[in-house]
């Protein structure tokens, strides 16, 4: 479980990742360039695809985004659970 609690907290600890989660807890299901685009349009960020997709790895890692095929896209969704079971300790 430790192995879990570090791959979250190194997913949040950084600035773009968190906007990520942000993005995807308000849309639910994006693909990586609407992703993309809001982040860039919307945040003012210098960043591209490739740099996205290394974030995507490290949150996925964490198991805060998982993904699904629709059609020819892939579909970013993030997931709660991790997040709601790290903090169950603290707030029980």
């Amino acid at each position: 479980m430790n192995q879990d609690k570090d791959a979250i907290y190194k997913a949040l600890s950084d600035s773009t990742r968190r906007l990520m989660l942000d993005e995807l807890s308000e849309r639910n299901e994006l693909t990586l360039y609407e992703l993309t685009t809001r982040l860039i349009m919307k945040h003012d960020l210098t960043i591209s695809r490739q740099a996205i997709a290394k974030h995507l790895s490290v949150l996925e890692a964490a198991g805060l985004v998982t993904s699904k095929r629709k059609g020819k896209y892939r579909v970013l969704i993030f997931n709660k659970e991790p997040l709601k079971n790290l903090v169950k300790g603290w707030v029980e």
